[in-house]
């Protein structure tokens, strides 16, 4: 695979595409941004800036952006599709990517959740379809600063499914590492353990490093990822060991002291100060989350092999309806989440 030949679509260029694209760009490769709204006016006449936890902070002029809202523009000559759209636009990105994409190119999701490689699989029956994990948080500049800001706020390594060569030398560039694995099944199942804490930092209106330094917070986590985790070992899942503890101590690291904690899961705290999650800024701008996907999906499979999920389908409860109310994040406390005071 050519790099210099290769031009990358990102099929939504909302925080994570503008992230992965505007490294790769910044790289030399070739990158056409497919968005909407907002942001693509704010790259049009501004361009894009980004920066991230390692102290890079890097500019895009407004002229050597492809950005667009015309999807025949952004996908008719890509060799490579990356979908970054929120899960709940899956399908309709299949049916652009069908309509304007080249039988060859191929579509790798970056998304959240466990099951949209398979639903752009499904749509997309002749292309070849892989699976993608993006450990990282990115947070968006408040509106009105310009250039257009994303921000890396946290670490860790993009995965793609294996079996493509040259991609990882495509992908793998300054400020966006990227390894092939090849279970992906297990790594998204991993990454959902932790992304249960998405729905948290929503509901408490937290940022996320302040909310992780919080045991009773930590606590209703490990609580989710006990209930995901037991789902899971019934259903013959086995989540992947991604960075830090195995998947089966997480619960204990969450439950240990504040101050034990933060020695011993400095990695994990290793957040930049203001950054929140994506269901945040979701409840934040009055839009449906991914509460479906994330929550959702353990919920989904804990009906299937009959485990009990109470501490998950609260939170998603309030999840929804915070959603419904359209207040924005409800801040409320660990109590209010939980149920009460309950022993840990």
């Amino acid at each position: 695979m050519a790099n210099a030949a290769k031009t990358i679509a990102i099929a939504g260029a909302g925080s994570i595409g503008c992230y992965v694209g505007g490294c790769l760009a910044l790289a030399g490769r070739k990158v056409n941004f497919l968005g909407r709204g907002r942001i693509v006016e704010a790259m049009r006449k501004d361009g894009l800036r980004i920066s991230d936890l390692d102290g890079r902070d890097r500019r895009i002029d407004p002229e050597a952006l492809a950005v667009t809202d015309d999807p025949a523009m952004a996908l008719r000559n890509a060799d490579i599709v990356l979908v970054s759209v929120k899960s709940g636009a899956t399908e309709e990105m299949a049916a652009l990517v069908a309509a304007h994409a080249g039988p060859d190119a191929i579509v790798i999701s970056l998304q959240n959740g466990v099951g949209n490689a398979d639903k752009l699989r499904a749509e997309l029956p002749s292309r070849r379809v892989l699976a993608g994990m993006v450990p990282f948080n990115v947070v968006q500049s408040p509106d009105g600063e310009t250039p257009f800001r994303v921000h890396r706020a946290s670490d860790g390594k993009v995965m793609v499914e294996d079996g493509v060569d040259g991609l990882v030398g495509l992908l793998d560039v300054e400020g966006l590492g990227v390894e092939a694995h090849s279970d992906m099944k297990a790594v998204l199942w991993s990454k959902l353990l932790m992304n249960l804490n998405n729905a948290l930092v929503a509901l408490s209106c937290l940022p996320l490093a302040r909310e992780l330094a919080d045991r009773r917070w930590r606590v209703i986590l490990a609580k989710q990822i006990d209930e995901a985790l037991a789902a899971m070992k019934a259903a013959g899942i086995a989540p992947a060991r991604i960075a830090g503890p195995p998947p089966s101590l997480l619960p204990k690291v969450l439950r240990l002291p504040d101050w034990l904690f933060g020695l011993l899961a400095r990695r994990m705290l290793a957040i930049d100060p203001q950054a929140r999650s994506s269901m945040w800024d979701d409840l934040e701008r009055g839009r449906p989350t991914e509460i479906d996907e994330l929550q959702g999906a353990v919920l989904g499979l804990a009906k299937q092999t009959g485990t009990p999920a109470p501490t998950i389908e609260r939170v998603a409860a309030l999840v929804r309806q915070a959603e419904a109310e359209k207040r924005g994040p409800p801040g409320l406390g660990p109590d209010a989440v939980s149920g009460g005071p309950r022993s840990a």
